[in-house]
């Protein structure tokens, strides 16, 4: 949940704000292509986001004395899976943005929800069937869901198969659409 917060609301900052102040189109204006610009935006953010989810991993091994009963490099596979997924959706959200508030905006309006409907602080299987339904749609359900099977149980991958084809594809298709999306909003 940290690591999804950090990500979203990182790239208004990193998108927005600098499309707002003038930056951002002087990286246009370079002599490198579009999707450098993309790519080295979401590998940043990336980077941003992995650091945290490292650093409160460590936090809780040595302050709290968490153990993880699975694989440390699925867990990391796994974070790595869902920051993916996370900036994929966040510069789609960010590119229909005209400003830094708008963004922001969108980011807690996505975030929120997803939190609370993720299975992170509540049962999925208790929530009313609409809110159920809303939970499989959202990529924190199957981040959440693959790091509580590896790290409690001790899942191995094919335990996670599902969850790893899902966030998979969402980040995938996430980030096939925000390059055109992202492309077209520097244009504007």
């Amino acid at each position: 949940m940290t690591v999804m917060m950090s990500v979203m609301t990182g790239l208004p900052a990193a998108i927005s704000q600098e499309r707002e102040v003038g930056t951002l189109d002087g990286m246009m204006v370079a002599p490198i292509n579009r999707l450098s610009v993309i790519l080295g935006k979401t590998l940043a953010q990336m980077a941003r986001g992995i650091l945290q989810g490292v650093l409160i991993l460590v936090l809780a091994m040595t302050l709290f004395d968490v153990t993880v009963q699975g694989s440390i490099i699925l867990v990391f596979g796994l974070l790595l899976l869902g920051v993916f997924s996370f900036v994929g959706l966040g510069v789609v959200l960010t590119s229909f943005a005209k400003d830094q508030e708008t963004a922001v905006m969108l980011m807690t309006t996505i975030m929120f929800p997803m939190m609370f409907l993720s299975g992170v602080f509540f049962p999925i299987e208790q929530m009313p069937w609409f809110m159920q339904t809303i939970s499989q749609f959202l990529p924190l359900t199957y981040v959440a869901d693959a790091l509580r099977k590896v790290m409690v149980l001790g899942a191995d991958i094919p335990a996670i198969s599902t969850e790893l084809t899902i966030l998979i594809t969402f980040g995938v298709v996430m980030t096939a659409i925000a390059v055109p999306v992202f492309k077209r909003a520097m244009t504007r």
